[in-house]
């Protein structure tokens, strides 16, 4: 088996196209949406196979080419970028039966659930869990972050990730003003609407403070992976990403109307 980088070091690995993982607490939740995805013809993520001997969950592996940051090469162009937020619109679209049917009831989550629910979020849409062809983005995968909750949330931190709006010189990609029309371009392929964009900002800096609360509620609590998230000073990048937001927030906002 070949281990695959990138999620729980040692604990995932790929063999014959079938990824073979870990369960939790969520994990029935994420199989019932993976389902549901493949019964609404959404072909984009993974499917869910059942479960080898040990107990691992068994997953079809996403085909095509992956990255991470610093964002270069196919995944830093606007197709990219634009082919995703396609994507993710397509992926929204799919899930709004699934909030209605008999599956979504008792269904438990990592990430807190947030009211209205519009769609289940995939709570991670980062240039890192997508799959490309080229420059055109066609998969996505780790849906262990998926939630209930407004488009716009899920839209967000989709488009913190993707323009970047990160500090962090290793995640950082051009200046303000690019960012900021990766941001449009992100909309713009989504296809949300105005009323919407006035809210983005104060929307991206609500969901980053939210993943910061959550890191440190589960590294109080002794999850290992967020005390050595805590450890290494990751919130702290958060944090500071909140700040340029902040601070930028009406020349952002006033880049994102055609």
């Amino acid at each position: 088996m070949e281990e695959l980088q990138g999620g729980r070091e040692g604990l995932i690995f790929l063999s014959d196209e079938k990824v073979y993982r870990p369960t939790s607490f969520w994990s029935e939740s994420v199989h019932n949406l993976l389902l549901h995805l493949e019964s609404k013809g959404f072909y984009n993520a993974p499917k869910f196979l059942g479960f080898a001997d040990d107990g691992n969950e068994v997953l079809s592996f996403v085909l095509g080419d992956v990255y991470n940051y610093p964002l270069k090469g196919n995944i830093a162009t606007d197709d990219a970028l634009i082919s995703a937020s396609k994507l993710l619109r397509q992926y929204h679209d799919s899930t709004v039966s699934f909030i209605t049917s008999p599956l979504f009831e008792d269904s438990q989550w990592m990430l807190p659930s947030r009211a209205p629910y519009e769609v289940i979020c995939h709570g991670d849409f980062a240039p890192y869990n997508v799959a490309l062809d080229g420059v055109k983005t066609i998969g996505l995968f780790d849906f262990d972050t998926a939630h209930p909750a407004p488009r716009l949330w899920d839209i967000a931190y989709a488009i913190y990730c993707w323009a970047p709006f990160k500090t962090n010189q290793y995640d950082a990609l051009g200046d303000l003003r690019a960012q900021s029309i990766r941001a449009r371009l992100f909309c713009d392929g989504y296809g949300l609407p105005n009323k919407d964009r006035g809210k983005l900002v104060e929307t991206m800096i609500n969901r980053i403070q939210t993943l910061v609360d959550f890191m440190q509620s589960e590294a109080s609590k002794g999850n290992v992976a967020f005390i050595e998230n805590i450890d290494n000073g990751h919130h702290l990048a958060y944090l500071t990403d909140i700040e340029y937001l902040k601070t930028n927030s009406q020349f952002i906002t006033n880049s994102l109307y055609k």
